[in-house]
Parts: C-alpha cells; structure tokens; sequence
C-alpha cells in the first residue's frame, strides 16, 4: 500500500477555476482503503486580498480519495508536529509551509517567487 494510517500529507485542492477558493490541508491518515483516506488536520485557505493563506485553528477531519485528478498530494515527515505548522513567505522560495524546527515545504504554484 502507498498510503498507510499514520502516514502525514499536504493537499492541493487543485483550483478548476480562475475565482475558485484556494485550499490546502496538512493532516495525518487515520484511516485508509487504498487511496481513500480519512484525514484529519488542518485547512488552510487563501485570502485573494492579502494573497496569504490562513490556518484554520480547528482541526477537523476530512475524507479525500488521494489518487483523484483533484489533488495534489504531498508525503511528508512522520517527525513534523502538524500543530506547529504555518504558511510564510521565504526569500528565494516564495510560499513555503514551515513547522520552525526544519520543516520547509515549498507550495508555490508557479515556482519561486523573487
């Protein structure tokens, strides 16, 4: 199995239109039937005025077949504490999630920005 319980992952909610809502989620597989997984974590959202996305503070959970056109999926570490990550902007790589113990996902959509 590629997805196994226990294992953490980013999502890209892939945006099918211009206007369309951006959405992330970071969460850890508590459950999973092939690519079928219940997640749970937290959501982050764009805010197209600011162009930054805000975590939501709740976590919540999520079922999202991970092998669907509609997302794109990240592994990341087991070691990364989900609670303590948050979106910033880097110099040389544009937006990254940052967990501030190492933990530097770049998830920008069109490359770094400079």
């Amino acid at each position: 199995m590629i997805i196994d319980t226990g294992d953490k992952v980013h999502v890209v909610y892939r945006a099918f239109y211009e206007n369309s809502v951006r959405r992330h989620f970071l969460g850890e597989v508590t459950a999973c039937k092939g690519a079928l997984c219940r997640l749970r974590g937290f959501s982050f959202v764009r805010d197209s005025q600011s162009e930054m996305y805000t975590k939501k503070p709740e976590k919540h959970i999520t079922i999202i077949d991970l092998a669907e056109s509609g997302y794109i999926v990240t592994l990341i570490d087991s070691n990364v504490d989900l609670d303590q990550v948050s979106y910033h902007y880097l110099d040389n790589t544009g937006m990254a999630a940052v967990d501030g113990q190492g933990f530097v996902l770049d998830i920008n959509e069109f490359g770094p920005k400079s």
